[in-house]
């Protein structure tokens, strides 16, 4: 593992927010007493992804009895990939935890990862969900699917059920970070750099407090980004769709010239309706794969940051 810059803290633990002024105490009360523990420098960095309900206040209310606490405050709502990757490029620990503030994932956690990454010299330590039991029915059936999906597709998503609970080495941490890819998913982008990694298995509790943030349409978001950004099969799946097309096409021209040459009145409103409805599907299909991956690409060439930091309480420390 390379080690951080001089005068860094041994541990910075990211926590992505948005509107969580409910869950936030409790959440603190929780994580404080795990990382005051470890006995060695740290910091916990909260990143707010725009929130606009009370918790800019609350952070500021728990920075006055927790010095150890910043707070990077982004202009707008970016999303959680994208506040989880602007933590990870302002943590300055040698080793970096990232974690959810809804307490569904353990704080404790952090302690027997730091340990298993020190004592096997691990560049990775995944938190994977042993039990889902919390999780409703819905979440379990759509996760799985994710999973099962990304696996079918070739793509490294390192152990299944692991999330965005995970430690990584400043290595880890400086390689992801200086990668150009704009929506860039952690999951799969971590386990596609190969390091050394380890794994532990824990229970998922239900939320603390508040509201989940990741409603349907952000999760569909997340499966697209996932898919087109760690897998060519979805244009390999638009060619063979393509190459379908074509043969059907010829199955139904050889079709239309035999019923001339021997004289059947074939019926046309019909089958021309159907045809033309699966071959405009079917093009429309491969449409908008193509797009997606333009527009990818589009974005990579535009250059446009993710996020903007409106503000980062670091600025306001005397001794940083």
């Amino acid at each position: 593992m390379t080690a951080a810059s001089p005068g860094a803290p041994a541990l910075s633990v990211v926590v992505p927010v948005y509107d969580e002024q409910e869950v936030l105490p409790l959440f603190v009360q929780r994580l404080r007493p795990v990382v005051d523990g470890l006995g060695v420098d740290y910091e916990v960095l909260v990143v707010d992804d725009g929130s606009i309900d009370a918790t800019p206040v609350v952070l500021q209310r728990e920075r006055r009895t927790w010095p150890q606490l910043r707070v990077v405050r982004l202009r707008a709502n970016a999303g959680h990939q994208a506040a989880i990757s602007a933590g990870l490029e302002r943590a300055r620990g040698e080793l970096v935890v990232t974690i959810d503030a809804d307490l569904q994932d353990p704080p404790e956690l952090i302690a027997d990862m730091v340990r298993l990454a020190r004592e096997e010299s691990l560049d990775v330590v995944y938190a994977a969900r042993g039990d889902r039991s919390s999780d409703t029915r819905f979440k379990r059936v759509t996760a799985s699917g994710y999973y099962d999906t990304m696996r079918r597709l070739g793509a490294d998503h390192g152990p299944t059920h692991a999330g965005d609970f995970r430690l990584m080495s400043r290595a880890t941490v400086d390689a992801v970070t200086a990668l150009p890819e704009h929506h860039r998913v952690l999951r799969l982008v971590v386990p596609s750099l190969g390091f050394p990694a380890g794994v532990l298995t824990y229970r998922r509790d239900e939320r603390a407090a508040g509201t989940s943030k990741y409603p349907l349409a952000k999760m569909l978001r997340l499966a697209v980004d996932s898919i087109t950004g760690a897998s060519l099969a979805p244009l390999r799946l638009a060619t063979w769709l393509g190459f379908a097309g074509a043969v059907v096409a010829l199955g139904l021209l050889v079709y239309a010239l035999i019923g001339f040459a021997v004289g059947l009145n074939v019926p046309g409103w019909t089958s021309t309706f159907m045809v033309v409805t699966a071959v405009g599907g079917v093009q429309l299909l491969c449409l908008g794969i193509l797009g997606e991956y333009v527009g990818r690409t589009y974005t990579m060439q535009l250059g446009r940051p993710t996020y903007y930091v409106a503000h980062d309480s670091a600025a306001d420390d005397p001794q940083d």
